[in-house]
């Protein structure tokens, strides 16, 4: 604990910018909070402060170790809250960013729920279909479906088995008929997906043995995925949404899964981040909260196959 106390008084002497400063903050001796230092800069083999009668500042190593240190005291007190407090350890902000439909239909109040069960956390909840840039943009978390990214992006499983599904209203299955196999679509309306000018509407799916991609076309293209399923529920085409953006709507019979020995293409649900070492008790409560929802709603609505991958 001693060599902890060390990190302490020079990430505080850092802050105040000065060590009598530090020693009284920390109800230490001047002599106490110098030796601290003295001892650091041993151990390390740098100076980690320019002194002088009246000034001091950190040097190039001593800003580097001072990053360092400000990260290794944060997981050391999010470990000990989270031993002595349970639940009152999940706090902080949130900052996440999720598709359209998911996010209004469904996250909404996933979400209200996760703040009543940890009320010291702060969500901050940006909704769009485009791919949010967590390097760029004031996000930490985007929840994605598709692969995850071949990159340096952390990706927590959210809904692995999740696929897409088409579907329609019984109104406009009872006017234009029920399609029994993919090549049938290209003779209905076909409600499509855009994203950055590019229309989704080469619609893949994969049968016993084969793989199936019909071209589709229709009368309405929307970037808003809760516009597409919205379109559907009132009758006016056929879909290729998520399950998990229209599971609500199958077990309700708004909307109707078509050609079922037909499966649609994967879609897995992840949550991403940039740095493992944001996998605070906050992000890891909510990846466990979403990912029960998840398995909920499709357990609850006849889609129990696809909570496996």
């Amino acid at each position: 604990m001693k060599a902890l106390q060390d990190l302490i008084i020079f990430t505080k002497t850092a802050q105040l910018g000065s060590l009598s400063a530090c020693a009284r903050q920390l109800d230490l001796t001047p002599a106490a909070a110098s030796a601290a230092v003295k001892r650091l800069e041993a151990e390390l083999g740098v100076a980690l402060f320019i002194r002088s009668t009246r000034h001091l500042r950190l040097t190039q190593e001593g800003e580097v170790f001072l990053r360092h240190c400000q990260e290794a005291l944060q997981i050391l007190d999010e470990g000990s809250q989270a031993m002595t407090h349970g639940v009152a350890a999940v706090r902080g902000t949130l900052q996440l960013s999720a598709p359209s439909d998911l996010g209004r239909n469904m996250l909404v109040g996933w979400l209200d729920s996760f703040q009543q069960q940890y009320p010291e956390v702060e969500v901050r909840l940006r909704l769009t279909d485009r791919i949010a840039d967590i390097y760029s943009q004031p996000v930490d978390l985007a929840l994605r479906y598709g692969e995850p990214p071949l990159s340096n992006l952390v990706a927590l499983s959210v809904a692995p088995g999740n696929r897409r599904i088409l579907c329609a209203s019984p109104a406009y299955l009872e006017q234009h008929g029920t399609p029994a196999a993919p090549d049938e679509l290209t003779r209905h309306n076909c409600l499509c997906y855009m994203l950055s000018e590019y229309t989704y509407n080469r619609w893949r799916l994969f049968g016993e043995d084969q793989e199936y991609t019909v071209e589709v076309k229709g009368n309405r293209v929307s970037d808003d995925g809760d516009v597409v399923r919205r379109w559907a529920i009132n009758g006016h085409g056929i879909a290729y949404k998520s399950a998990l953006d229209v599971a609500r709507d199958l077990g309700a019979g708004n909307l109707i899964s078509l050609c079922p020995e037909w499966r649609g293409e994967p879609a897995p649900l992840n949550l991403i981040c940039a740095d493992r070492r944001q996998l605070n008790p906050a992000v890891r409560a909510l990846h466990q909260s979403l990912k029960e929802h998840c398995r909920q709603l499709l357990n609850e609505n006849g889609l129990q196959y696809l909570n496996k991958p």
